[in-house]
Parts: C-alpha cells; sequence; structure tokens
C-alpha cells in the first residue's frame, strides 16, 4: 500500500522539557554560585594591602598611621605606612584634616602630613605642628610600672604597632550576605513550583487532548495484519516465492499495493500489485467499482492485467466492455481465486474478504472493503 506523507503537529512535551529544563538550569545555577560557591568553598582574601581595603577600613588605617606616629615619632615608618594606601592616600589625609576625629588633633594631623609630604590645603593659618618628639623626650623613654609606656594609648599596645588590617567579615556583611542567599534561595523555589505546575498542567492538556481520527488507510493496514495468510505447505502445496495480503477500505482513495518479486536468493524477478481502475458517482470519498490486479515479469515484454469488478459493474456489459479494454473482468466473489501468468511467473490472487458499500447508489456498485491475498510461483516449464 502506498505510504501516506502525515504532517506532524508538536505535543506539549517540547513545552514540557523546556520548562523543566529552564528549572533545572536556575536550580543548578543556584546550588553552583551560592550553596557551593559562597557556602562550602568561599573566596577568602588574606594579606590584603591597605590600598585594597574599602574606603571606610582605609580611614581607619589612617588614623592608626597618625596615631603611631604621634606616639613614635618614627617618621620613615609613618612614610611607608601612608604609601601603602597608594594613590589614595593623599585624598584621605586631606579628608581626614578637614573632618578630624575625635582622637587625633587637627595639629597631629598637619604634622603626619608634613612628614609623608602631602601638602595639606584650606587648613587656617594658625595652625602650627606641635614640637616632633625626640629621643630624649619621646614618652617611650618614660617606663611605666608593669613594663608600659607613659601616653601609650591602649590601642597601640594591643596593636603593638603592627597597624594590622580590620578584619574583612563583619556583622552587617554576614547579613547582607544572608538575605542575599535567602533571596536567591527563594527564587530556586519559586522554579521548582513553576516546573511543577507547568508539568501537572500539560500533563492534564495531554491527557485530555482530543485523539486524531483514524484514517481509511490505517484500518485497511490493521485489517491486512490481522488477516491470516494461506499455509500452502500445510496444504501439501508448493510455499510461493512470494505472498502477500493487501487489503483496501472504503475513503483510502490513493490506494495502489505494489511489491517486489525476489528469488530465494534475492535476486530480482518481478513485481505485482493491486490499485483503483473504476468508480462510480462523484464527490469524495470515492466509491471504487472496479480494480486492477496485475504482474510484471523482467523476462517478459508486457504487465499481465486483470480487472476485478463489483456484481454492478460486472452486470452492466456497457461498464464491462469499456474496462475489457484494460484487462480481462473477473467478477468479485469471496473465495475467488483469479490467476494471472506471465512468461516465468504465475500469481493466484484469492478474494479473502469483501464487502460492498450501501448508499443511494445501485446496489452492490461499489466496495467498502475489499482484502486480496497475492501468492506468486515459477511457473513451470
Amino acid at each position: 500500500m502506498e505510504n501516506k506523507a502525515v504532517s506532524k503537529t508538536p505535543d506539549n512535551n517540547t513545552l514540557l522539557l523546556a520548562g523543566v529544563g529552564g528549572a533545572a538550569f536556575i536550580v543548578g545555577l543556584l546550588i553552583g554560585l551560592v550553596v557551593l560557591g559562597w557556602w562550602l568553598w568561599p573566596v577568602k582574601w588574606i594579606n590584603a594591602a591597605p590600598q585594597h581595603l574599602s574606603p571606610e577600613y582605609q580611614r581607619e588605617y589612617l588614623q592608626m598611621a597618625i596615631e603611631a606616629y604621634a606616639f613614635t615619632g618614627d617618621a620613615q615608618a609613618a612614610k611607608a605606612r601612608f604609601d601603602a594606601l597608594g594613590e589614595k592616600g593623599p585624598a584621605l589625609l586631606e579628608e581626614m584634616a578637614k573632618k578630624p576625629p575625635k582622637a587625633i588633633n587637627i595639629y597631629t594631623i598637619s604634622s603626619f602630613a608634613d612628614v609623608v609630604g602631602v601638602k595639606l590645603t584650606g587648613l587656617p593659618a594658625e595652625v602650627q605642628p606641635p614640637q616632633q618628639p625626640t629621643a630624649e623626650t619621646s614618652p617611650q623613654t618614660t617606663p611605666q610600672a608593669g613594663g608600659g609606656q607613659a601616653g601609650t594609648p591602649t590601642a597601640l599596645n594591643q596593636l603593638q604597632l603592627t597597624l594590622t588590617p580590620p578584619p574583612l567579615e563583619t556583622p552587617a556583611r554576614k547579613s547582607a550576605t544572608f538575605r542575599l542567599v535567602a533571596f536567591l534561595c527563594g527564587i530556586g523555589l519559586f522554579a521548582l513550583i513553576l516546573a511543577a505546575l507547568l508539568f501537572y498542567f500539560f500533563s492534564l492538556r495531554r491527557g485530555k487532548a482530543p485523539k486524531a481520527p483514524i484514517t481509511a488507510a490505517q484500518r485497511a493496514q490493521a485489517m491486512t495484519q490481522s488477516t491470516q495468510g494461506t499455509d500452502f505447505e500445510a496444504e501439501g502445496k508448493e510455499a510461493p516465492l512470494s505472498q502477500f495480503m493487501t487489503t483496501y477500505v472504503h475513503g483510502d482513495d490513493l490506494f495502489d499495493d505494489s511489491f517486489s518479486i525476489d528469488s530465494p536468493t534475492g535476486e530480482f524477478l518481478g513485481e505485482c500489485g493491486v490499485g483503483i481502475t473504476e468508480t462510480i458517482g462523484v464527490g469524495e470519498p470515492k466509491r471504487v467499482m472496479a480494480f486492477e490486479i496485475w504482474i510484471f515479469d523482467k523476462n517478459d515484454i508486457q504487465t499481465v492485467t486483470k480487472v476485478l469488478m463489483s456484481e454492478h459493474a460486472y452486470n452492466d456489459e456497457a461498464i464491462r466492455e469499456r474496462l475489457a479494454a484494460k484487462g480481462e473482468p473477473v467478477l468479485a466473489r469471496p473465495g475467488e481465486e483469479i490467476v494471472l501468468e506471465t512468461a516465468k511467473l504465475q500469481m493466484r490472487a484469492r478474494v479473502v474478504d469483501m464487502a460492498y458499500g450501501n448508499d443511494a447508489l445501485p446496489a452492490n456498485s461499489y466496495f467498502d472493503r475489499l482484502t486480496l491475498e497475492l501468492a506468486v510461483w515459477p511457473k513451470e516449464g
């Protein structure tokens, strides 16, 4: 039977897979970025230089550097610590001079600026740097009980003049990170819920979608597959070279089946088949009242054809004479066997099952269904 082109309309599986895939991508991104990247194995910064700190911590660093200079008078250490701030140092010192912190007066800042080589602008004229501490007057030479030193700020004793940058992780930063993680986890949960809803929705639609009607060709194929062919060997006959079963059902307007005849070794010997040759009435589907049964032999110069006709067509002399030009007319009857012979092949076509249609046309004029068995043997002699 001739293959029919069938257009396939995409179902909802594509959209469903796209939704689930998108949700899986988002969840994977959240797990990789948040859980693995920020929680289990976060990036840790250590030994950061002062110039890499945030402005808030850079100001604290500069304040400690000024306090250390005021206590030790070590200009070289003060210059090295200030230079560690990089190009942002002068601007930070200028800003601190305009708004001094409570722990440092403007004179100490001005003195520090002179040592590190920064010219402060906008300072009052009466601001004069205090006398620079010397070895004789330095508070370092005045020991206190318990090993302390006079005038030593408590904070500097704790830092031991090392000016270690403050820790990078603060409670405020931890709180912001937690909020971000909670927000991203909420997005992931929303994506999972959305994917579940999409899956449920498309599953319902797929279950309620109307099934496409079965075509006449599909019904004919099902009937062919359910029909048992003749077991010639069980009947004591020689098994044919080729044996085929074909079915026509009313509505299959393109019915035209053909089969290849091959030898046991696979050599091509010819072809055989069945097709529509005559209809009655007008409109669609066609009402078929005659079929051509044919066989082609590669060793012969012609194709042998016989015409299988409905009762109405066979009994109508005009129709029978017209169709006789295509091949010998044969009346279709259940169990009827039609023999076709060529130079090297013999085919027996048997009517396995048949039924006529019933409408306003003459009785038994067209076929509602027809099943034929085609068996081919090599011709003796």
